[in-house]
């Protein structure tokens, strides 16, 4: 079994705020630093710290894009497939307040220039039950799905950012959903509690295994009649960039090992806890050893 994971590859410029700017509003940062990002990479290196090969697939620019594929091939993940173009990489700008929360503007760039040409070279070097991870931070996400289910590989969807793109997307051939309760609710077109949600999802997309993150109070599983609960570990929070690529990461990185869904709730849950204990997106990003023998 192999794990592709064709996603994004950002630049993040983090600046440190007193609060969120407000419009009409001028203030100035306590500091910026600059990390590699994207939902893309954090869960490629989120799979590969959980101890799994992962392929990684996408774009960035010819003049500023190396900086992420060494952080990839860092941390031996394959980036034959991430192809360069002439644009720049994809960045963010991610404001975050005196409370570890934060606001991001994300700017596509590179991660825009997805062709089918190349998704069909890189489907080529995958098949029958390898697995597919997508975000809707590239273009080309219904035709990556459409190619990748018609050659049985096991599609797993994060839908975010959430927009209308999502709409044009096979998403019944989609195996995982993984997203939070406003893009479930978005998705559903109905509020309500975690549990409804999940439960409204399942009525939805029958055949997909269903992954509920809420915030503080935790996570819901869906796979059939089979329901896991999962509390969070409580940590002081630094920043919560990245928590949500790195729970992703860990839990499919465990299912693919061979852990029990509970297993890899639990091993996710731990990750994202540590994750939002240090600064940064990437660099929060815990190994399999500080998971197992960090708590």
């Amino acid at each position: 079994m192999k794990i592709l994971n064709f996603g994004s590859l950002n630049i993040d410029y983090v600046y440190q705020m007193d609060h969120f700017v407000r419009e009409g509003e001028t203030i100035s940062s306590d500091s910026l630093e600059i990390f590699c990002g994207g939902k893309g990479l954090n869960q490629s290196l989120a799979l590969s710290k959980s101890g799994v090969k992962v392929w990684h697939a996408g774009a960035v620019g010819e003049l500023d894009g190396e900086i992420l594929t060494q952080q990839l091939e860092q941390f031996g993940i394959d980036t034959s497939n991430i192809k360069q173009v002439k644009n720049k990489t994809g960045h963010a700008i991610i404001q975050k307040n005196q409370e570890g929360q934060n606001g991001i503007l994300l700017y596509g760039g590179a991660n825009q220039e997805i062709t089918k040409d190349q998704v069909d070279h890189v489907l080529n070097e995958f098949g029958e039950g390898d697995f597919v991870i997508l975000q809707n931070e590239i273009n080309e996400v219904g035709y990556i799905m459409e190619q990748a289910y018609g050659k049985g590989m096991r599609i797993v969807l994060n839908p975010s950012p959430m927009n209308s793109k999502i709409w044009s997307y096979p998403l019944h051939y989609v195996e995982f959903f993984i997203l939070n309760e406003i893009e479930a609710g978005d998705i559903c077109q109905k509020s309500g509690s975690g549990r409804e949600l999940l439960d409204q999802l399942a009525e939805k997309f029958p055949g997909a295994k269903i992954l509920l993150t809420l915030g503080q109070d935790g996570s819901l599983y869906k796979d059939g009649d089979q329901v896991f609960e999962q509390e969070i570990y409580q940590v002081q929070v630094v920043d919560t960039t990245g928590a949500g690529d790195t729970f992703t990461g860990y839990f499919i990185g465990g299912l693919s090992l061979g852990e029990t869904p509970g297993q890899a709730l639990d091993h996710a849950a731990k990750a994202a806890s540590i994750a939002v204990s240090r600064a940064g997106a990437a660099p929060s990003i815990p190994t399999r050893d500080e998971v197992l023998n960090g708590y």
